[in-house]
């Protein structure tokens, strides 16, 4: 390799030294080349990775190899090699062969017809338009995408949109913003699926009116240019006929106009109007159509209270009924919820029967798990018959309507083992050799009171999946139309898909509730696939920092055209730590953060009574759970925060800021202690400030910034605010201010805001 270059390929201080020779000037034509490989460390032994110094060979050349040396020496990307305590590898490679592709993968036939224009990062779209995005009837969406073409020619756009049960597109004009972006919107008027495109294309006319234009501003000659406009317009008065009046006597107004009236007519804003609508659209592109669901209001906010019907009675040891729960109905909507939720209320088995606090050895009163359903009084399409019959409970649910209350059932695929399922379909179940079914289990949990059903058995394909849906169908057929399903990330995602799009197919209004805890992908994806909410992990966000990047990912990143986040702040499955150790101020604190942070919030009976004793330290689980025993509540309990709940409510029902989780700006208060925020409706006709103590135990102090910029007000101004928890108002004067949070009053505070001079509610 005489007369080649020499040079080093290794960076400064690397552990392996690296030096390439080739047999010329120039690695990029060498037709061979040495790679000479030195550690210069005599104790230790130093691993070269090859991708840090192949690259640096100019991409021509083969691959290196030791000569003599076996396969395992050779210089391969993501395989380290071994050098010894000062040891030395030679290293040869000769030019190497390229990949090369079948040129007539794209025929030129084929590439003219290509697409001239691009169509790229539409917005908004899930999975490239793979699941829908999710809105709200009575929403604008907003669409947005790159569209672009080569060269200097102009382009226009369009947004198509319509009914998914309509077969004529609707059409709006799309605006250019800036760098290509371009944008329209569309409303949503109709509850379910709409789908719509965006479609580009070359617009000759509107090119050839901005150069004659810049040409006549610069004094060039155009009388060819008004030439070639005159047949421009003849063209499209041919396609046109008299379908759009007055183009045809354009044309023959230009025919024999001297050049300045040509001029002024092809200038003309009433020629471009007429030109656009006969505009042909040359190299025409429409997108792969997106998919929106538009769902009711109730799919994004909506205030939920959780109860066990048997608890209703007012005596633990009297089964209550579904007038009893009638009785509470009243003070449920006090509070100011508007959806009441129950556990199964379907016949609970008796084999292997749960006892008090999840006991194995139930006494002969204990009533059982209600998520252990079915027995010989049947299964998921029947009532548990202390509750009361199928006529009981449409007395319920319209008495419920008639306080304000909508209804919300569990759908627990799960069976107890006295479920008529195994006997009527035992086709349905994995069974064991030994002619057992293996109880559920959530490790640590364990269900021994339920079985489960295989989705993917031989015999319940497809027939269990239909009764499934059949069993939803049946209650959804009796005015029910919100489920919370519970761990639906434990069943098969095309379940899913497929029988939420059966039901509301029917019962387009009805609302889904994904009870996954579970990984953030599986979450996301059940959302996608159909769940309208969804459980969060707000439940275990307890420091200013995790609340902020929790609801920052919600917020800002892709779920947010999905994934709805309902931030309920205990189950009867989860007693939060942070509750069972804060009393009454954590209550307010959690309470606070849920209702103003998500559109969709919910209390599980007792909450409002601070009742978070665990059943044992370190557990996340209700001591006397109602899971397992019929309880007595007194919702007259000394320390409640009733008043503090039916406060909250009606905040949110009267700030529409606070209907969604969506428009949420964290804001600077100077204590790690406090979450300051703001809430905002995307016109700022509502705007809302909310600072909450995340410390139950100490009061916090923090100099917290007013944003007036966002008012596009100075430093120094002005703006009036309300205390919407206390009923004042007060002036913000300047930017910076100061907040006192004790726990002992009220851990937090809300304020309306309008600029100076601005009456509240105008």
């Amino acid at each position: 390799m005489a007369g080649g270059e020499t040079r080093s390929v290794a960076a400064p201080g690397a552990p392996v030294a690296a030096v390439l020779r080739l047999d010329g000037r120039d690695a990029r034509a060498a037709g061979a080349a040495a790679l000479i490989l030195a550690n210069p460390d005599v104790r230790n032994s130093r691993d070269l990775m090859p991708e840090t110094v192949l690259p640096e060979l100019g991409g021509m050349l083969g691959g290196f190899a030791v000569p003599g040396g076996s396969s395992t020496q050779a210089l391969v990307p993501g395989t380290p090699l071994r050098l010894e305590p000062g040891g030395v590898l030679a290293a040869t490679a000769k030019r190497g062969r390229p990949i090369l592709r079948d040129a007539s993968e794209l025929p030129a036939e084929e590439a003219v017809e290509s697409p001239r224009i691009a169509i790229e990062a539409i917005t908004p779209a899930v999975d490239d338009g793979r699941f829908p995005a999710k809105r709200i009837v009575g929403e604008v969406v907003a669409v947005e995408a790159d569209i672009f073409t080569d060269g200097h020619g102009k382009l226009n756009a369009a947004l198509l949109w319509r009914a998914a049960d309509e077969t004529e597109w609707r059409e709006a004009p799309m605006t250019l913003v800036s760098n290509d972006r371009w944008s329209a919107t569309f409303p949503l008027e109709r509850l379910g699926r709409h789908v719509f495109a965006v479609e580009g294309w070359i617009d000759v006319f509107a090119a050839f009116r901005d150069e004659l234009g810049k040409k006549h501003t610069a004094g060039v000659p155009v009388h060819l240019e008004l030439e070639e406009g005159r047949r421009l317009v003849a063209a499209a008065a041919d396609r046109a006929g008299s379908d759009i009046p007055g183009l045809a006597a354009l044309a023959a107004r230009l025919l024999d106009a001297a050049d300045a009236e040509r001029l002024a007519l092809l200038l003309a804003p009433d020629t471009a109007a007429m030109m656009a609508s006969a505009d042909d659209r040359p190299h025409r592109l429409r997108s792969a159509p997106m998919p929106v669901e538009a769902e009711r209001t109730a799919a994004r906010f909506a205030s939920w209270y959780e109860i066990f019907p048997r608890s209703q009675s007012g005596d633990p040891k009297r089964h209550g009924t579904f007038d009893d729960v009638i009785g509470q109905l009243s003070r449920i909507r006090a509070m100011g919820f508007d959806v009441l939720y129950f556990p199964p209320i379907h016949p609970i088995g008796r084999k292997n029967r749960k006892g008090r606090n999840n006991t194995l050895t139930p006494g002969p009163d204990d009533p059982g798990s209600p998520y252990a359903i079915g027995s010989e009084d049947g299964g998921h399409e029947a009532l548990h018959p202390e509750l009361g019959s199928l006529e009981d409970f449409e007395r319920l649910r319209q008495a419920a309507a008639d306080q304000g209350l909508e209804l919300a059932m569990d759908f627990a695929i799960q069976c107890s083992p006295d479920h008529p399922w195994l006997r009527e379909h035992p086709e349905w179940f994995d069974w064991r050799p030994d002619g057992t079914i293996k109880y559920a289990e959530n490790p640590p949990k364990k269900y021994e009171d339920i079985v489960n059903v295989d989705f993917y058995a031989e015999g319940a394909m497809p027939s269990l999946w239909i009764a499934l849906r059949d069993s939803v169908l049946f209650w959804a057929e009796r005015g029910i139309r919100t489920f919370r399903v519970d761990n639906p990330h434990t069943k098969p995602l095309p379940f899913w898909e497929w029988m939420i799009a059966e039901v509301k197919a029917r019962f387009p209004d009805t609302i889904f509730l994904s009870e996954a805890f579970t990984r953030p992908k599986v979450m996301y994806r059940l959302a996608k696939v159909g769940y309208s909410q969804s459980y969060t992990y707000f439940t275990w966000r307890n420091t200013k920092a995790e609340m902020q990047e929790y609801l920052t990912e919600l917020t800002t990143t892709a779920p947010k055209e999905f994934f709805r986040p309902h931030f309920f702040v205990n189950t009867p499955d989860i007693n939060p730590k942070f509750l069972q150790t804060s009393s009454r101020p954590g209550h307010l604190i959690r309470a606070a953060l849920a209702a103003t942070l998500s559109g969709l919030w919910g209390v599980y009976n007792g909450f409002e009574l601070c009742e978070a004793t665990p059943v044992a330290p370190g557990k996340e689980e209700y001591l006397d759970s109602e899971k397992y025993e019929i309880r007595a509540w007194d919702h007259d309990r000394p320390g409640n925060i009733v008043a503090e709940i039916t406060r909250l409510n009606a905040i949110r029902r009267e700030n529409p800021a606070l209907h969604s989780h969506l428009g949420v700006t964290f804001h600077n208060a100077f204590n790690d202690s406090i979450l300051y925020f703001g809430k905002a409706t995307p016109d700022r006709s509502n705007c809302l400030l909310v600072a909450v103590s995340m410390d139950p135990f100490n009061a916090q102090e923090a100099s917290f910034e007013v944003p007036l910029w966002e008012w596009g007000l100075p430093d120094h101004a002005s703006i009036e605010a309300e205390d919407l928890m206390r009923g004042n108002r007060l002036t913000f004067a300047g930017k910076m201010q100061h907040l006192r949070l004790d726990p002992a009053d009220l851990p937090f505070a809300i304020w309306r805001l309008r600029p100076t001079g601005t009456p509240f509610g105008a």
